[in-house]
């Protein structure tokens, strides 16, 4: 468990909202709250500059909603969406947030949800107190959108990605996941740090290349194009390993 308490900030439009979040912040011992906002234009400036570790986050909002606002932010912390409807699961999860809470809140979700948070800040570093929230690292899993219901897709398992018309395949080692979609959506979800992009129509996990020879990739067996406009960003990309 970290040292210091996850550092909190809650943003609701409506100030009754927000009192239970508090309240639960209050009674859960890993949180502290260092502060709220009702105005969500005025959170995304304090985000900029403050300090913040776990982000609870309505969606709803008048002049900004709650996705909108997280989408003005380069750097985000960890987020847990709070809302009224369901009708914001897929948006919520395109975002990668930790978890999504549906009104009225129960303090046994809340504590699951900031248990989730938790479990994310104990594999990063918590912001140090004297510097600005740094990017929270990469997660080991997204979620993407498969015949109208999110599946979970471990980052490791992950082979290729291929596009294929107006579709995305996702290929792993025991399954492939169809997602209508275009190939620059999808690998804005697979972070840089493990994926590479070496054709127009692939993206490859750096860790199941097993050899580049010839313009083509072997991954797990499979043997893939590589680009000429890709192939030095590739080859720069395989030596620093």
């Amino acid at each position: 468990m970290p040292t210091t308490a996850l550092r909190c900030l809650v943003v609701d439009d409506d100030p009754l909202s927000v009192q239970v979040v508090l309240n639960c912040i209050a009674n859960t011992p890993f949180l502290t709250a260092i502060g709220s906002y009702t105005n969500p234009v005025e959170a995304a400036e304090a985000l900029r500059t403050q300090q913040v570790d776990l982000l609870f986050l309505d969606v709803e909002m008048p002049l900004m909603s709650g996705i909108e606002l997280l989408r003005t932010l380069q750097h985000p912390p960890l987020v847990v969406l709070i809302t009224s409807s369901k009708d914001y699961a897929v948006q919520a999860f395109e975002q990668s947030v930790v978890d999504y809470l549906v009104k009225p809140l129960s303090y046994p979700r809340f504590l699951q949800a900031s248990q989730k948070a938790l479990a994310v800040a104990q594999r990063q570093p918590l912001a140090s107190p004297d510097a600005i929230q740094a990017p929270a690292p990469d997660a080991d899993f997204t979620f993407v959108k498969v015949d109208n219901k999110l599946v979970r897709v471990a980052f490791d398992e992950v082979y290729y990605i291929e596009a294929l018309g107006d579709y995305v395949h996702i290929v792993t080692g025991h399954s492939k996941h169809i997602v209508y979609s275009t190939m620059k959506a999808v690998e804005e979800k697979f972070p840089t740090s493990r994926f590479v992009r070496i054709h127009r129509s692939f993206i490859v996990n750096i860790n199941r290349i097993q050899t580049l020879e010839d313009n083509s990739a072997n991954v797990e067996g499979k043997l893939i194009p590589v680009g000429q406009t890709y192939l030095r960003d590739v080859m720069q990309r395989l030596n620093k390993f």
